[in-house]
């Protein structure tokens, strides 16, 4: 697939799959700025979004002023905490609604995340011509969310690249040292779109 300078391309960023993925997989945080920069290229950026849950103890405010710094806006939910002692917050649907609203805006849309749920905006997307690009760790992602794409970018290909390690901790559980010269690994679904209406 070719990324084209003149494209229009909005990205969506599903922070909490994300967070939990590279906390599973790198024990470390993900350099969101990074990857939204290096996705987009020279292409024009339209929007760029994550998709955030603020505690009551306020501890992630630093992160969201990071997003807010690298140019990410951000759509925050207040963490429900249950009688049971379950906490939930989540985005997937706000996050599908948006992609859906933006459709006719852009070429071009970028999802961060890994949850199969997003299949159905993922084939909506294309129905209406929007190229669907997803960015997510491999090991973590649907594989039906693999297969509905346009193209798929793992980036634990590129680890050192977008991850924040804390000290000292060098290597992915379970994996090997990633080398930092290594092209993301790519999956291309090419096939027959309606085109993009004018």
């Amino acid at each position: 697939m070719i990324k084209r300078p003149a494209q229009r391309v909005a990205v969506l960023i599903d922070t909490q799959n994300m967070y939990h993925s590279a906390k599973h997989l790198y024990d470390a945080k993900l350099n969101f700025p990074g990857i939204v920069r290096a996705a987009t290229e020279d292409r024009q950026l339209v929007r760029a979004t994550a998709y955030v849950a603020k505690s009551k103890t306020g501890e992630e405010l630093s992160f969201f002023e990071a997003l807010v710094g690298g140019g990410i806006e951000l759509r925050v939910k207040e963490v429900l905490e249950f009688s049971s002692g379950v906490k939930k917050a989540d985005w997937d649907v706000g996050m599908a609604i948006d992609a859906v609203k933006l459709a006719d805006k852009v070429d071009a849309m970028i999802l961060i995340t890994g949850d199969g749920d997003f299949v159905p905006c993922v084939e909506y997307l294309q129905a209406k011509g929007v190229v669907v690009e997803v960015i997510a760790f491999g090991a973590s992602t649907s594989s039906e969310l693999k297969g509905a794409c346009d193209l798929f970018i793992d980036i634990s290909e590129e680890a050192d690249q977008f991850l924040i390690r804390s000290s000292g901790r060098h290597k992915p559980h379970g994996q090997k040292q990633m080398d930092k010269d290594v092209i993301g690994s790519v999956i291309n679904n090419d096939r027959k779109r309606p085109p993009k209406r004018k």
